[in-house]
């Protein structure tokens, strides 16, 4: 009894041995490819039968005006995302500041960008000479409003500030990403409040905005289309200048989709090797521990 008890496991093994392994079906993920590939192949058809000239495409792909436009959209794309910073890390400072007047400043500049659309701001900005027809110190240097603020500057305004309220709130994250420890052991050796977010909380907080804000540069880069509403002449703006003169409307839409597609993959893949070079000490500190773990083991 005991022995045919002893080799029933070995018999249920046996059995087990010879059964043959079928894989699972996953006949959902076959019918979503089809369905993918169908759709896909329905709209090359579509694009390729439908009444676009190509030549047409080609030819102002380079054309002086469409360069022209990207030209500015890059330069807007730096200057806005530049101010934008400037004014995000000097608010979000203000923001976490024990004053409460700069706090009160800061919470007001954050709800007024964020709770206003993009497109509305712009306008008021192109708009502000019917409120102060005049700039500068009166009785001393003044200039019009409507020679200053034209509009590259009503862009640059419009998308920097509005950036600023959201860049800002990145970089309150960032800096509250960053343990108290390290703000504590920097006033423990007489570091001033400006001098520890320079050299110690704002460089460890860097892992956390980066990302972020590498979102919001490749953002503002179509973000500066909403400016052909006030005439500033970025690549969308340009290519609505010429299909008005020569009615190739989709082939300009075109063009321009390519351009924004282009600039924005460059920028994704620059994005890439930011994030990990800031990232790097991360992982070598994470790796560090467990290598000594696998040595005393």
């Amino acid at each position: 009894m005991s022995s045919a008890t002893q080799t029933m496991p070995d018999r249920g093994l046996a059995e087990l041995a010879g059964l043959t392994i079928v894989p699972k079906r996953f006949y959902g993920r076959w019918v979503a490819a089809a369905a993918i590939l169908f759709v896909l192949a329905w709209i090359v058809k579509a694009f390729a039968q439908g009444q676009i000239a190509w030549p047409v495409v080609a030819q102002f792909f380079t054309a002086p005006a469409i360069l022209a436009g990207l030209v500015n959209t890059l330069i807007m794309t730096v200057c806005a995302m530049g101010l934008g910073i400037v004014l995000g890390v000097v608010f979000a400072i203000m923001y976490m500041s024990p004053n409460p007047v700069l706090r009160g400043v800061a919470l007001f500049y954050i709800w007024f960008f964020r709770g206003t659309p993009l497109l509305l701001q712009l306008l008021l900005w192109f708009n502000l000479a019917l409120v102060f027809p005049t700039i500068g110190i009166p009785g001393v240097v003044e200039w019009r409003t409507i020679d200053i603020i034209g509009p590259f500057m009503a862009t640059l305004l419009g998308l920097g500030m509005n950036q600023g309220a959201y860049t800002a709130e990145v970089v309150r994250s960032g800096i509250l990403s960053v343990d108290l420890g390290q703000t504590e052991a920097a006033k423990a050796i007489g570091m001033t409040r400006l001098t520890t977010l320079r050299r110690i909380v704002l460089p460890q907080a860097m892992r956390v905005i980066i990302p972020p804000v590498g979102n919001e540069v490749i953002s503002m880069v179509k973000l500066t289309s909403v400016a052909s509403v006030i005439q500033f002449s970025e690549i969308l703006r340009n290519a609505q200048n010429v299909y008005y003169a020569n009615a190739r409307v989709i082939e300009l839409l075109i063009v321009a989709a390519g351009w924004y597609l282009l600039v924005v993959t460059l920028l994704q893949i620059g994005q890439f090797f930011l994030e990990r070079a800031f990232s790097k000490g991360r992982g070598e500190r994470r790796a560090k521990p467990q290598v000594a773990e696998e040595a005393a083991a």
